[in-house]
């Protein structure tokens, strides 16, 4: 019997089917062994596919997975109805107040964000590496919700699987670049080697969420990096010397009916 699907879930998105999936679950074998949900990870195909359509299954039956082509932006998408694989729009962030329609943002130590607004039924997703992070991209996907009718203070976001402080080591111009844009930032950085330190992303895109008026915040605290038999991770591929590397998928959607 193959293993079933690892779905994480948080209460404060209670009222809307979601999930942050890692790698269990899925058809994919070596490098990309799991759930690999990414086009681009030079995975089979078919088994990407499969992954997917597991991936839905798990969360929401039934639903339309529409994901963005992601770039590192603050880019954000309001989608009113889904759109093919091949016509994905350029973009780190989505948005729908459609039923039956399951956003999804892929991640391999970048932090996913879901969204929602239980009383406006409006949710969203938003891939924020530290890029996408820095460059805003978690408050122009609140700004897209209340362009839906959401409202902010009654907005309930959570910070999903991504790499941790204590595995995240950035050189001086990394951490020079986040302290030019706000002298507070300083806190998400711990000392380490000469000329490096380590970055608590998770903790950065959750005081984002904060500073923005979100009315409730939540971060899971799965580190990325140091779970390889539940997570992929883009660092320790590299740290590995190993060929490629699969993605994991967070999703959410609002329920027909």
């Amino acid at each position: 019997m193959s293993e079933a699907v690892e779905v994480l879930t948080h209460p404060a998105l209670a009222g809307a089917a979601h999930g942050f999936l890692g790698r269990r679950g899925g058809v994919s074998t070596g490098v990309h062994c799991g759930l690999n949900v990414g086009w681009g990870s030079e995975d089979d195909p078919a088994a990407t596919a499969e992954n997917r359509a597991r991936a839905v299954g798990a969360v929401l039956p039934g639903a339309r997975l529409t994901c963005a082509y992601q770039v590192h932006s603050p880019d954000v998408v309001t989608v009113t109805e889904p759109w093919p694989d091949s016509e994905r729009p350029a973009a780190d962030a989505l948005v729908t107040d459609r039923p039956g329609i399951l956003l999804g943002v892929l991640t391999a130590d970048c932090a996913p964000v879901l969204f929602l607004d239980r009383a406006a039924g409006v949710v969203g997703a938003a891939h924020a590496g530290w890029k996408g992070a820095i460059g805003g991209v978690t408050d122009a996907t609140i700004a897209a919700m209340e362009a839906l009718g959401a409202q902010r203070d009654r907005m309930a976001a959570v910070v999903g699987p991504c790499i941790a402080q204590k595995s995240y080591e950035v050189d001086e111009g990394f951490e020079r670049r986040f302290l030019e844009a706000a002298p507070e930032n300083e806190r998400f950085f711990r000392a380490g080697r000469s000329g490096h330190s380590w970055f608590d992303l998770e903790g950065y895109v959750a005081a984002r969420l904060q500073a923005s008026g979100v009315g409730t915040v939540a971060m899971l605290g799965e580190d990325t990096y140091a779970q390889a038999d539940r997570f992929f991770s883009f660092r320790r591929a590299t740290h590995k010397g190993e060929p490629g590397y699969g993605r994991e998928i967070s999703l959410i959607g609002l329920r027909e009916g």
